[in-house]
């Protein structure tokens, strides 16, 4: 197996004969959106869901309530460093700990969860691959137990690299350099969102000028619900222009779907990308900003 896809997720039969690995921490992301015809999506909590079953020793950690800044301008905005290092530490997670990420929900909010861990520095982060429902069809043990773990004292190292702020997108969109010399923009919505032809939008449809469609739904296999191989994403991510670009710039309606592209070129080995956490929740509603179409 490749050593990033191997570092980034692992499989469950793997997970099960570590349940007990005092090195781990499990976390239950279930967060559920419900797209919503204009604007950022209705959220629906998972824990209701994680209280009904989970993995033995896992935590639930919710994408809004808290991986998100409570007093964000936009609804998923990233938490701050010291938001993060109070919720790990409650929750007894240490920065020499592996922390391993599952859920019933879709795998853009579990990616989520990866990209805002992995954006205040903690690299020893893992997608189960498959999630929940791969673990229940291999019928590994679940159980309603809700374990406590002793405090700790995270330190967070935020790397400022993993996010690309609004002037950093204006200049990327209005710079018209090819992929291969600078910045590349990667819209991870739907086909039909990127051309604003159909589905959501955030305000007014289209994208931004200049980008490329990678969407993140193509990312995972619909029936097993784990990752493509890496040759089927690389396959995508140069098809896209993305492999060959300096830099990648990923956005989606909130910062989400992003997450999921942002997740799949780093197991690629790509060296330089960030997501645009606000993406079209902030840019379709600025008074002076272009979305194309077509």
């Amino acid at each position: 197996m490749n050593e990033a896809r191997n570092e980034m997720l692992v499989q469950p039969a793997w997970l099960a004969a570590r349940l007990d690995d005092p090195t781990l921490r499990i976390l239950d992301c279930t967060t559920h959106m419900v797209p919503q015809p204009v604007g950022a999506s209705k959220i629906v909590s998972g824990k209701a869901d994680y209280l009904a079953g989970h993995l033995p020793g896992a935590q639930h950690v919710d994408m809004v309530e808290d991986l998100s800044d409570p007093a964000g301008a936009y609804p998923y905005t990233r938490p701050s460093p010291e938001r993060v290092e109070h919720l790990l530490s409650r929750l007894g997670i240490s920065n020499q700990h592996q922390i391993i990420i599952y859920g019933r929900s879709s795998l853009v909010t579990l990616t989520r969860a990866w990209y805002v861990l992995h954006a205040m520095g903690h690299r020893r982060v893992a997608l189960l691959d498959g999630g929940f429902q791969r673990w229940q069809r291999e019928g590994l043990p679940l159980t309603a137990e809700v374990p406590v773990f002793a405090p700790t004292t995270y330190l967070a190292s935020y790397e400022p690299r993993h996010h690309a702020s609004l002037a950093e997108v204006r200049r990327a969109a209005t710079s018209g350099v090819t992929p291969s010399q600078d910045v590349l923009l990667l819209n991870a919505l739907s086909a039909e969102q990127f051309a604003g032809t159909g589905g959501a939008h955030y305000g007014r449809p289209g994208r931004i000028p200049g980008s490329v469609n990678v969407p993140a739904r193509d990312l995972s296999n619909p029936e097993t619900l784990g990752f493509e191989s890496l040759d089927s994403l690389r396959a995508m991510f140069e098809q896209a222009g993305a492999m060959q670009a300096r830099r990648v710039i990923h956005y989606c309606g909130g910062g989400i779907a992003a997450t999921a592209t942002a997740f799949a070129l780093e197991m690629l080995g790509h060296p330089d990308w960030a997501v645009y956490d606000n993406s079209l929740l902030e840019w379709a509603t600025l008074p002076d900003t272009e979305l194309q179409q077509g």
